[in-house]
């Protein structure tokens, strides 16, 4: 009899524990500017669902992506790391000769930690960290996996990069009718929909490629904007427009969290993969730069977390996140063991209203190919507030502080030429680190 107890017990703990275990939901959004939401600016501009996201829970004011392009932030924030150190120090593309990265092996992408605490993964949208075997969402760690795997479409619409269609579900090769934003809408909420009333708690990464280039807004939504905002340039306009699109398609994947009863127990975090292309119209807030530039505009980015009755609604934190702290703030909060390379930080006592203080250097990378590149890399790394920046490889780097200049408008390298050299120095033990791990496909 008491070892009957016992044993109930037991299970009972083990049940407990198990419902206590929060769903996750990472918003990854594409290119989204720090100054393109109504709530961080915008005045010609209504985002109301990522505004209430903000509001419902922690905003940072001070949250970095780890690189200013695509493929590697999203390394970084799959991988808990930098994204050189995983094989990502670019972007993975079609053709060989412009690709700048392969993920390494030896990752261990967040799905595989959140699978073994007893999670159901899933990716939905944008995956860009592969074409091919062996990395493909599937055999990364996902359970299920609905979108596309290549850097970006060509049209929101006709869904293929290069005339290839690199649309998947799973393994299949699919070729579905209708916007990209609103199918990766129906897709999460067809998702989160079956999860409903499951024992097993779920990981849902829900990656959009909006508002990325082409800037291809549905008809009706442009002329809304255009209707509302009385002399607004037509680029502008559609931004606007596919930001908006995409603000209504995650209030529509937030309905369905509550309507199925599992807002409670989600844990929900929304940031951007990189600052905002200024070419097309993007707005980066008061700061220099946009999408591809180490200067503050590629680099700094919205984010907020919301997990009703654990994180209070309200509130704000100027502590400097990154996005491969996504990963370590997701596995504490899941209950699930962090794989010892991970150098992201959990975000979760900050979050949880506890003193949190961060000292470290961050780094940013990106490793890019044409005229203007050449397949070499640049790089920033910020110390307090110190920044180094290299913009671009064939420029001298440069030196700013960004307490006394948040613009990023004096180059302090030839009057402060200690913490010039120390920066510098430091930098250079990072390129050592980095260039240990191959970033091409190995050859057979």
């Amino acid at each position: 009899m008491r070892k009957f107890l016992i044993t109930a017990l037991l299970c009972l703990a083990a049940a407990t524990a198990q419902a206590a275990k929060p769903n996750i939901l990472i918003i990854l959004v594409d290119d989204l500017g720090y100054g393109d939401l109504s709530s961080y600016g915008a005045p010609d501009l209504k985002s109301p669902t990522i505004d209430s996201l903000m509001a419902a829970g922690m905003r940072f004011d001070s949250f970095y992506a780890n690189c200013p392009v695509c493929s590697p932030t999203r390394a970084a924030l799959l991988s808990g790391t930098y994204p050189d150190l995983v094989g990502v120090p670019g972007v993975i593309r079609t053709f060989p000769q412009n690709n700048w990265g392969w993920l390494s092996p030896k990752a261990v992408l967040l799905p595989v930690p959140l699978k073994a605490a007893d999670y159901h993964t899933a990716i939905i949208g944008k995956w860009h960290l592969g074409l091919e075997s062996p990395n493909r969402p599937n055999e990364r760690g996902f359970d299920h996996f609905k979108g596309f795997l290549c850097d970006m479409i060509d049209d929101y619409y006709k869904h293929r990069r290069h005339g290839i269609n690199y649309f998947r579900e799973n393994q299949k090769e699919i070729d579905p009718p209708g916007h990209a934003t609103d199918l990766f809408t129906e897709w999460a909420i067809d998702y989160l929909d079956d999860r409903k009333g499951k024992k097993e708690p779920f990981f849902l990464y829900l990656s959009y490629n909006a508002p990325h280039t082409p800037i291809q807004p549905p008809a009706d939504w442009l002329a809304k904007v255009k209707a509302r905002e009385k002399g607004i340039t037509d680029p502008r306009a559609k931004l606007v427009a596919l930001i908006e699109h995409l603000d209504d398609g995650i209030g529509q994947v937030i309905a369905a969290l509550k309507n199925n009863g599992q807002t409670k127990n989600t844990l929900i975090i929304f940031s951007s993969d990189n600052g905002g292309q200024l070419s097309v119209g993007a707005r980066c807030g008061n700061h220099r730069g946009g999408k591809q530039d180490m200067y503050e505009g590629g680099l700094k980015v919205p984010a907020c977390a919301v997990w009703p009755g654990r994180i209070k609604p309200g509130t704000r934190s100027n502590l400097r996140g990154l996005s491969m702290d996504i990963y370590p703030t997701a596995c504490e909060a899941a209950g699930a063991k962090v794989p010892k390379y991970v150098e992201g930080v959990s975000l979760l006592p900050t979050l949880l209203g506890k003193p949190q203080i961060i000292k470290r250097d961050m780094i940013f990378v990106r490793r890019e190919g044409g005229r203007l590149y050449q397949g070499q890399d640049y790089h920033a790394l910020r110390r307090g507030d110190w920044k180094l920046v290299h913009n671009n490889p064939h420029e001298p780097l440069q030196l700013y502080n960004l307490k006394d200049d948040p613009l990023e408008t004096t180059d302090l390298a030839k009057t402060n030429p200690q913490m010039f050299n120390q920066l510098k120095a430091t930098l250079r033990l990072h390129y050592q680190r980095a260039g240990r791990v191959p970033w091409q496909k190995p050859v057979p």
